[in-house]
C-alpha cells in the first residue's frame, strides 16, 4: 500500500513538471502580446520616431515641421489619472539624443522651439537634482506655456520651488565653503538659473493659476520664491475672496516674518476690493494704529464707519476716530445688552441659591443649609449673585440691601462691595450706587466701593469725561494699602486697553517706586500692563526692570512678585521679537528667578501664534532633567575618589611627621590641653555648619519656588501659544494628559488652568470629563485650580452637564471651606450673565482680543497659589475686563434695533475648497437679537437685508436690498 502511494505521488509530480513546461512558453507569448501595440498606437509609435530622425538627419529644411508636428502630437494627446500621454511614453527613450541635437544645433529659433519640447519631455525623464524642465523651459525663454496644460505647469512650479530653495542655501553658504561649491556654483550658471528669470517665469505661471481656479498654487509658488507681495496685481473681484482666506489660514504655520508679510498683502487686496471690515480685522491683529486710520479713511460713508466702530468696540481698542468715538467707548453697550435681557425675558434678577439648588442635594447634613452660612460662603454668594445678574442692573441680594455686606468681613466686605460694580457693568449708573458706600468708615468698604467704580465702567470712555478716573485718582496715594491698591486695580480694569496716557501720569511714578511696599508697585505695574497691554510702552519696562533690580531679595522672595512678572509679560503680548531686547536685560538679572521672568515674558510675546518651536522649548523645560542626576552621580564618585586620595595623602604625612619626633615631643604635646583645643574646633566646626545649613537652606527653598514658578509658567505658556490654531490646541491637550501623569506637583496644579485657557468657553465633553477626574485628586491646588477650569471651560453656556458636576462637587467639598468657595465661583462662571457672556478670546475672524487674554492670565497666576488667590480674593474681578455679550443684535442704518432671521449653526472651514461651499452646518432658524457660542457662525436667511460686515457677530448694521422680492 506505501509503494503504491509513493508511485502516484511521483507519477503526479512529473505531470505538474511537464505542466509547467508547456505553460512557460505560453506565458512568454502572453507577455508579447501584451506588449503589441493597437493599429493606431503603433501607428503613432513609428510616426513619432520618424520625426525624431528627420531631426536627427542632415536636411535643415524639415527641422522646423518637424518640431512642430511633434508638438502638435504631444499637445492634441490625451491622458488619464494614472498613465502618462502616449507621445511623451514613445519620446522617452529619444530624450537623450535629442538633448545632443539641441547643444549641437546654431539656430536660435529651432533651438528654442526644441527646448520646448525637451522641457516637457523632461518631466518623464528629468532627474531631481537637474531640474530639467525648468532649464529648459527658460532656454526656450518661457514661450507659451500655458499651451502645455495644467500638469506641466504645476510641474515648473514645484521645479522653481526646488531650484529657488537650492540657490538661497548657496547664497547663504559661508565664505570657507565657497571652494566646495565651486563645481556647483559653476553648473548654476552654466544653467543659466538667475533670481531674475526664474521671477519673471513665476509671474507667468501665478495668472495662469488663477484663471483655472488655482489660487492656493499661486501662492505657494510666490510663497516658494519670497515674492508674496507681488500677488495684489493678479487678483480680481472673482479671485481675492479665495486667495485672501487662504492667505490668513497660512499666518498660523509660517515663520516670522512671513506671517507679517502674508497679512500686509491680504489686507491690501482687502482694502484695494472695498472689503472694510475684513481689512480692518487684520488691521487689528497686525496691531498697527495706521493701518487701522487707512480702513476708516477709504470711505466717507457714516454707516461704514459706525460698523467699523462696533467690531473696534468689541477689542476694547484705543483708536480714536471723532464721528464715532462714543461706539468706539462702548457708551451703547448696555442699552443694547439690556435690550436683548428684555427680548429673550431675562430680566428677573436670579439668586445664588437658583444656581446652588441646594435642595436636591441627597446628602443633606450640618454642613449644607444653614451651617454655611459662613463668612466666606456669604463672601461666595457675593461673587456668584455678581456674575449671574453681571450687566443687568437689577439683583435681589446686595443692592438695596446695605446690610448684606456686613455677612462678610474684613476683606470680604471689599469684594461684597466691589459686586455691586459687576451687576453695573458697562452702565454708569453703578457710580451712583457705590458712592455712598465711599463716606462709610471701614477702610474695606470704602475700597470695594473704589473697586466697584472701575468694574462698572470697565471699558466705557465717553469723550472727555472720565468720570471713574475723576472719582479714583484721589485714593491712588491714600496711605491704607487696601484703599490704594482697590483704587489702582479699579483704574486697571475700567482703562483696559485704552492707553489713557492721564492713568499713565498718575501711576507710573507708584510703580516705579521701590520705597513703596512690593504689593503697590506690582498692583500698579499690572494695572499698567492691563491699559498698554501690547504696546511694548519703554516707561512701564523701565520702572518694572527697576523693581527686579533694586528691591532686596527679600522682597523678591513674595507672592507678588508673580504679577510683575506678568505685567511685563502683558505689555509684550503678541509683539513677537521686539521681546528680545527685554529678554536681554532680563538675563543680566543676577537671581535664580530670571530664567522663570524669560518663560512666562516670551510666551506671552508669542501668545496666539502657534509657534511650534517654542511649545517644543517649554515641553523641553519640562522634562525632568535625568541627565545632570547623572553628571551629579559621576562627580560625586570623582569627588569621593579625590578625597579618598587626600585623606590618605594627609595620613602619611602625620606618620612622617610623627616618626620625626621626639618622645619628649609627645609628652609635650599631651600636656598642652589636647582635650580643650579638640572642643574649641568642635564648636567652631559646629557654628559654621549651622550658618551654612540656615543659608543652604534658604537658597534652597528659594531655588525651588523659582523652579515650581518657571514650570507653572511653561505649562500656562505651551496653552497661550497653541491658542492660535485648533490642531495646536487639539495636540496641547495630549501634552496635558501626559504632564498630568509624569509632572512634578506644580505641574500637575497647573495643568487644569492650561486646559481651560484652551478651551475657555468652550464646553468640550472631553476636557471637562478629564477636569472632573482631576477635581477629585488628592492634591487639594490641582482638585480646586480643576474645579475652577470647569467654570472657564463653560463660562457663560449654562451647560447643564457642567452645572450638574458642580453641584456635586459642591456637596463633595462641603467640610472643605477653601475648595467650596472655589466651587461656588466655578458654578457663578457657568452661569454667567444668565448664559449671555462668554470670556472667548477670539472673534468669529479669529481676532485675538488681548485685553481678555490678559485678564485671563491675570487670575490664572494667581492660582499657581490658590491659597494666595483665595487670600486676595479681589484680582478674581480682574476677569471682568474680559466678559462680553455673546448676542447678535441687528441695527438699521439709523440705529435702532431691527428683528431678522439668521441662521446659527456651527462654523465650516472652507478654505482652498472649491465652488461655493456652505459656511455653517446644522443650522437652526432664529429671530435677532440671538445668542452665539464658541465656534458657531451665522448668515441671513434671506436676500431681504443686506449687511455692512462679512461676519454676522456683535452688532450689525443692515440695509434693505433694494432688489429683493419676496417669494410668493
Amino acid at each position: 500500500m506505501v509503494e503504491e502511494a509513493d508511485r502516484r505521488e511521483e507519477e503526479a509530480h512529473e505531470q505538474v513538471a511537464h505542466l509547467s513546461k508547456e505553460e512557460k512558453p505560453r506565458k512568454d507569448n502572453n507577455k508579447e502580446e501584451e506588449e503589441q501595440l493597437s493599429d493606431e498606437d503603433l501607428k503613432l509609435k513609428t510616426n513619432l520616431e520618424q520625426l525624431v530622425e528627420k531631426l536627427k538627419g542632415d536636411d535643415k529644411s524639415l527641422y522646423e515641421p518637424s518640431l512642430n508636428e511633434l508638438k502638435e502630437s504631444i499637445k492634441s494627446s490625451t491622458s488619464s489619472m494614472t498613465a502618462v500621454p502616449k507621445p511623451l511614453k514613445f519620446l522617452r527613450p529619444f530624450y537623450p539624443s535629442l538633448c545632443g541635437l539641441y547643444d549641437k544645433w546654431s539656430d536660435g529659433a529651432l533651438k528654442a522651439s526644441l527646448a520646448e519640447v525637451l522641457s516637457v519631455l523632461a518631466m518623464t525623464y528629468s532627474d531631481n537634482e537637474k531640474h530639467d524642465s525648468l532649464r529648459y523651459a527658460l532656454l526656450a525663454g518661457a514661450k507659451n506655456i500655458e499651451s502645455w496644460g495644467h500638469e506641466y505647469i504645476r510641474h515648473l512650479a514645484l521645479e522653481i520651488g526646488e531650484v529657488y530653495n537650492d540657490q538661497m542655501e548657496k547664497d547663504g553658504s559661508t565664505k570657507e565653503n565657497s571652494e566646495e561649491l565651486e563645481g556647483e556654483s559653476s553648473k548654476w550658471t552654466s544653467q543659466k538659473f538667475s533670481k531674475g528669470e526664474i521671477l519673471d517665469l513665476s509671474l507667468e505661471i501665478v495668472p495662469y493659476f488663477m484663471k483655472h481656479n488655482g489660487e492656493t498654487d499661486a501662492v505657494d509658488l510666490l510663497l516658494e520664491i519670497e515674492a508674496i507681495n507681488k500677488l495684489p496685481q493678479f487678483t480680481d473681484e472673482n479671485t481675492y475672496e479665495r486667495v485672501c482666506q487662504y492667505m490668513v489660514a497660512c499666518v498660523p504655520l509660517l515663520p516670522p516674518p512671513e506671517d507679517v508679510t502674508f497679512l500686509q498683502t491680504a489686507y491690501s487686496i482687502y482694502l484695494r476690493e472695498n472689503q472694510l471690515t475684513e481689512a480692518l480685522c487684520l488691521a487689528i491683529r497686525l496691531g498697527d494704529e495706521s493701518l487701522v486710520r487707512a480702513v476708516f479713511d477709504a470711505t466717507s460713508d457714516a454707516v461704514v464707519h459706525k460698523q467699523l466702530a462696533y467690531i473696534l468696540s468689541f477689542q476694547k481698542s484705543s483708536f480714536e476716530y471723532e464721528s464715532v468715538q462714543d461706539i468706539i467707548g462702548n457708551t451703547k453697550l448696555s442699552e443694547h445688552f439690556l435690550y436683548l435681557a428684555k427680548e429673550l425675558n431675562l430680566t428677573v434678577p436670579k439668586v445664588p441659591e437658583d444656581i446652588y439648588k441646594s435642595h436636591l442635594d441627597s446628602s443633606k447634613s450640618v454642613f449644607s443649609g444653614t451651617g454655611l452660612d459662613s463668612a466666606q460662603q456669604n463672601l461666595a454668594a457675593a461673587f456668584v449673585n455678581g456674575y449671574i445678574n453681571l450687566g443687568y442692573c437689577n439683583d435681589k441680594m446686595i443692592v438695596d440691601n446695605d446690610n448684606w455686606i456686613y455677612k462678610t468681613k474684613g476683606g470680604g466686605m471689599t469684594s461684597a462691595v466691589a459686586s455691586i460694580g459687576s451687576i453695573f457693568q458697562w452702565n454708569l449708573d453703578g457710580l451712583q450706587q457705590l458712592d455712598k458706600y465711599l463716606y462709610l468708615e471701614e477702610p474695606e468698604v470704602k475700597a470695594g466701593a473704589l473697586l466697584g467704580i472701575g468694574i462698572s465702567a470697565c471699558g466705557v470712555h465717553d469723550g472727555d469725561v472720565e468720570p471713574a478716573l475723576l472719582l479714583l485718582q484721589d485714593y491712588v496715594t491714600n496711605s491704607n494699602t487696601s484703599i490704594s491698591s482697590a483704587a489702582i486695580l479699579g483704574l486697571g480694569i475700567a482703562f483696559a486697553g485704552s492707553r489713557n496716557e492721564e492713568v499713565l501720569g498718575l501711576l507710573l511714578p507708584i510703580a516705579a517706586d521701590t520705597s513703596l511696599p512690593l504689593e503697590t508697585s506690582a498692583i500698579a505695574s499690572l494695572a499698567l500692563a492691563h491699559i498698554f497691554v501690547g504696546t511694548c510702552n519703554g516707561d512701564i519696562t523701565a520702572s518694572i526692570m527697576d523693581n527686579f533690580l533694586e528691591r532686596s531679595s527679600g522682597d523678591l522672595k513674595a507672592e507678588w512678585v508673580r504679577f510683575l512678572t506678568l505685567a511685563l509679560g502683558i505689555v509684550y503680548m503678541g509683539q513677537g521679537e521686539q521681546v528680545d531686547d527685554v529678554l536681554e536685560t532680563i538675563s543680566a538679572i543676577e537671581h535664580p528667578m530670571t530664567s522663570a521672568i524669560e518663560v512666562l515674558v516670551s510666551a506671552s510675546a508669542y501668545a496666539g501664534t502657534g509657534d511650534v518651536l517654542l511649545i517644543q522649548d517649554l515641553l523641553h523645560r519640562l522634562t525632568p532633567k535625568a541627565s545632570k542626576k547623572e553628571n551629579a552621580e559621576d562627580a560625586e564618585e570623582e569627588d569621593e575618589t579625590a578625597q579618598a586620595n587626600a585623606i590618605s595623602d594627609f595620613l602619611n604625612d602625620q606618620t612622617n611627621a610623627e616618626e620625626k619626633k621626639t618622645p619628649a615631643d609627645h609628652d609635650m604635646q599631651a600636656d598642652s590641653g589636647e582635650e580643650g583645643a579638640n572642643e574649641e574646633v568642635k564648636k567652631t566646626e559646629e557654628t559654621e555648619e549651622a550658618t551654612e545649613g540656615e543659608e543652604a537652606g534658604d537658597d534652597a527653598d528659594e531655588k525651588n519656588r523659582v523652579i515650581a514658578d518657571e514650570a507653572s509658567y511653561a505649562v500656562l505658556g505651551i496653552a497661550m501659544i497653541a491658542l492660535g490654531e485648533d490642531i495646536g490646541k487639539e495636540m496641547s491637550l495630549r501634552h496635558f494628559s501626559h504632564l498630568m501623569h509624569y509632572g512634578n506637583e506644580q505641574i500637575r496644579s497647573m495643568v487644569p488652568l492650561a486646559m481651560g485657557l484652551v478651551s475657555v468657553a468652550d464646553p468640550q465633553m472631553k476636557v471637562f470629563d478629564s477636569l472632573s477626574r482631576y477635581s477629585h485628586d488628592a492634591d487639594l491646588n490641582v482638585s480646586m485650580n480643576s474645579i475652577f477650569a470647569m467654570g472657564l471651560c463653560g463660562a457663560g453656556t449654562n451647560n447643564a452637564r457642567l452645572a450638574q458636576l458642580l453641584r456635586q462637587l459642591a456637596s463633595y467639598y462641603s467640610r472643605e471651606q477653601d475648595a467650596l468657595f472655589i466651587t461656588r465661583i466655578a458654578q457663578g462662571l457657568v452661569h454667567m450673565g444668565k448664559g449671555t457672556m462668554t470670556l472667548d478670546m477670539f472673534n468669529d475672524a479669529s481676532v485675538l482680543n488681548k485685553v481678555a487674554l490678559a485678564s485671563l492670565l491675570t487670575v490664572l497666576v494667581g492660582l499657581v497659589s490658590p491659597s494666595f488667590m483665595l487670600e486676595h480674593h479681589q484680582l478674581f474681578y480682574m476677569m471682568n475686563s474680559a466678559v462680553r455679550p455673546k448676542f447678535i443684535l441687528t441695527l438699521n442704518e439709523e440705529g435702532e434695533p431691527i428683528k431678522v432671521n439668521v441662521r446659527v449653526g456651527q462654523a465650516v472651514d472652507t478654505v482652498g475648497q472649491a465652488g461655493k461651499p456652505k459656511t455653517i452646518t446644522g443650522w437652526i432658524t432664529q429671530s435677532t437679537p440671538v445668542l452665539l457660542n464658541h465656534g458657531e457662525r451665522a448668515e441671513l436667511e434671506t436676500d431681504e437685508y443686506i449687511s455692512y460686515t462679512s461676519h454676522i457677530e456683535g452688532v450689525v448694521i443692515l440695509r434693505k436690498n433694494p432688489d429683493y422680492e419676496k417669494e410668493e
